[in-house]
Formats: structure tokens, C-alpha cells, sequence
């Protein structure tokens, strides 16, 4: 698995996370006080957050950072 890989899927299991609290894309790019167009384009693997950003996804989310970048 490479680079792009690893970031399709940490952006797929955002995703899914998100869809199961029937939270909006919308609503947590308001939470995260981020761009609606940034959050899709993490969900979608097209770019790399950094740590910072994936940290404060996963307090958006209530979940620990090892369920959305455990990828195998």
C-alpha cells in the first residue's frame, strides 16, 4: 500500500464514521471551522491533512485517532 493509499482510505473511514453519527459534511467542516470544499477533500483521499487536522476530526467525531489511521 502506498502514500495515496493510506490518504484514500483515512479520508473513506472519515467518512464512514461521519455518515454512521448522520452528522452532514457540512456540519463538521462548521465544527472544525474548516472549508465545506477542504472536508471533501479529505474525505475523498485528493489531499494529505496534517496531524493537527486529523486530531481535531477525531474530537469532532469522539473517536481516537487509531480508528481513523488504522488502515491495513
Amino acid at each position: 500500500m502506498d502514500k495515496d493509499d493510506v490518504i484514500r482510505k483515512v479520508g473513506l473511514k472519515i467518512r464512514e464514521i461521519r455518515e454512521n453519527q448522520e452528522l452532514s459534511i457540512m456540519s463538521l467542516a462548521d465544527k472544525l471551522d474548516i472549508e465545506y470544499n477542504n472536508m471533501i477533500r479529505i474525505e475523498k483521499g485528493r489531499t494529505n491533512p496534517t496531524l493537527g487536522t486529523l486530531y481535531k476530526i477525531c474530537q469532532a467525531l469522539n473517536v481516537k485517532l487509531i480508528d481513523i489511521v488504522n488502515v491495513e
